[in-house]
């Protein structure tokens, strides 16, 4: 009975959303597309070699404030907030715990701690997790950056996509998409 309940909670719901329309589609293909070309031009400038500035966290961002510019986890205090907070929360779990706990461990740790903390500062970015996880995993190179990660790359990407935004999603002359719809 009780195993009939909890399987029946996954049904459906709900009638699944309609596709939207083909010129929102096309500005958040442009928005991304703008976005990450623009955080690769610019971290190329700076690290030919690798790019320090192209990680995988700032494309699932671009899928947020292009493809659903009007939730809260597309908003910049989102974006911003999400990402460096948790960056903040990985280097201080891998700089303080790093060779006391297990590499497993540090991952969850991260990820979970960095949701606890984009929750109670009402920064919510699903991205972040992400940010989080990228330090604990990364390279030595990565980890090289230390306390300079939350800086650079991390919120040196996330204003450059935050501006990009701006502008790609206010260029649309449809008066339903604009961006942001609040900032704090």
């Amino acid at each position: 009975m009780h195993l009939r309940r909890y399987f029946a909670r996954m049904r459906t719901k709900e009638i699944r959303p309609v596709r939207k329309s083909l010129s929102k589609i096309l500005w958040s293909a442009l928005g991304a597309f703008a976005s990450i070309y623009f955080i690769s031009l610019f971290g190329h400038m700076f690290s030919p070699q690798d790019n320090f500035l192209l990680l995988g966290s700032f494309g699932a961002s671009a899928v947020l404030i292009y493809g659903a510019p009007e939730v809260s986890f597309s908003q910049p205090r989102n974006l911003l907030g999400g990402h460096i907070l948790s960056a903040i929360v990985s280097v201080s779990l891998v700089k303080i715990f790093g060779g006391l706990l297990e590499f497993e461990l540090l991952c969850a740790l991260s990820v979970s701690l960095s949701i606890l903390v984009m929750h109670l500062t009402l920064t919510m970015h699903p991205p972040g997790g992400a940010t989080a996880l990228i330090f604990v995993i990364g390279s030595e190179q990565i980890q090289s950056f230390g306390w300079m990660y939350p800086l650079t790359p991390i919120a040196t990407g996330a204003f450059l996509m935050l501006l990009v935004a701006l502008i790609i999603n206010n260029l649309s002359t449809n008066t339903k998409r604009h961006y942001p719809l609040y900032w704090y």
